[in-house]
């Protein structure tokens, strides 16, 4: 199979979106914007050994890149419209492209999301796909928006992938079980996009936990020019983790949960006014969210344990050149 019969098998699909005037199977695609909107645009790359493990469901890969980018637009308050795929493919197995397209077409579905265009070419695994999203002009969140006394939140859990991770990699020993939870939320992350649009016009500032809490919240810290203390013991996790914490595998479940990444959950920031909307919000969007601190003038994050001191030193957050 040629990378054209490759591309019109499995990624082809005849869209009923109006906007699209040229989608799959030209140089270019072309699509018409919404009135009175802006464009919103992000690209991610997931590499085998790296960001996924070798003997992954393609499927669950299939879901995964894509809402990766899916939780780019919930953290700027854009609604997803279109997507471009490009992959890099060790060979043409034809059962690994079909579970691959069909965790991704999935979740393109439950979203709305359009595949307009994309490439393949032949080499070691590697998936990349670009979103491109619309909001209604000048209504972007950013992450430069943080007031002080803002209040800080997070949305779901923390923590769940990097345990999970930890878990198969056998860095942390469950006395019970081996939090199989955590393995889904590493392959199979929810975007949030529900309620990125609807904080819209409440959040001040909004990240996606991706790289781990205290390395995102440090960049809407550094946009906004502001520093800020949160809490270790407001900080929402699975109810696995609270023995280890208490026990001797701490260290590297403190990584877990304040730097470990591929969380996907939103960190954002609102004005205490702003707490009452904030709570009817998670309602009508069916996730739990948390005040985990607030936005203070000195421009430094502090984390205080569960004593209330400040932690003398923070685990790094992911980063891929560190």
């Amino acid at each position: 199979m040629n990378e054209f019969a490759l591309i019109d098998r499995f990624f082809r699909r005849a869209t009923h979106d109006p906007a699209v005037r040229i989608g799959v199977g030209d140089d270019a695609a072309v699509v018409a914007p919404a009135p009175g909107c802006e464009l919103v645009f992000s690209v991610d790359m997931l590499v085998e050994g790296r960001h996924f493990l070798r003997d992954v469901d393609p499927a669950t890969l299939g879901h995964k890149t894509l809402a990766v980018n899916l939780s780019d637009m919930a953290a700027m308050g854009a609604t997803p419209r279109w997507a471009l795929l490009a992959g890099a493919l060790p060979d043409d197995d034809e059962h690994w492209l079909a579970g691959f397209a069909r965790g991704f077409f999935a979740l393109a579905d439950r979203y709305d999301v359009a595949l307009i265009g994309g490439d393949t070419t032949r080499g070691p695994r590697n998936l990349c796909a670009t979103i491109v999203g619309e909001v209604p002009a000048g209504m972007a969140i950013t992450r430069a928006g943080a007031a002080i006394n803002d209040d800080i939140y997070v949305s779901g859990t923390l923590g769940d992938a990097a345990l999970g991770l930890a878990v198969l990699q056998r860095r942390v020993a469950l006395g019970a079980g081996n939090f199989p939870e955590g393995r889904v939320r590493l392959e199979m992350p929810e975007p949030r996009v529900a309620l990125g649009l609807q904080l819209r016009g409440v959040a001040s500032a909004a990240i996606d936990v991706s790289d781990g809490l205290t390395g995102d919240l440090q960049h809407i810290l550094n946009a906004s020019r502001v520093g800020a203390v949160i809490d270790l013991a407001l900080i929402p996790r699975a109810s696995a983790m609270e023995p280890l914490l208490a026990g001797a595998q701490r260290e590297v479940v403190l990584q877990c949960l304040l730097a470990g990444g591929d969380d996907y959950e939103l960190c954002f920031t609102a004005g205490p006014p702003a707490r009452a909307a904030i709570l009817a919000i998670a309602r009508a969007a069916g996730v739990a969210i948390t005040p985990i601190g607030r936005i203070t003038a000195a421009p430094t994050l502090v984390v205080r344990d569960e004593s209330g001191l400040p932690m003398p030193a923070l685990p790094r957050a992911f980063d891929h050149f560190a």
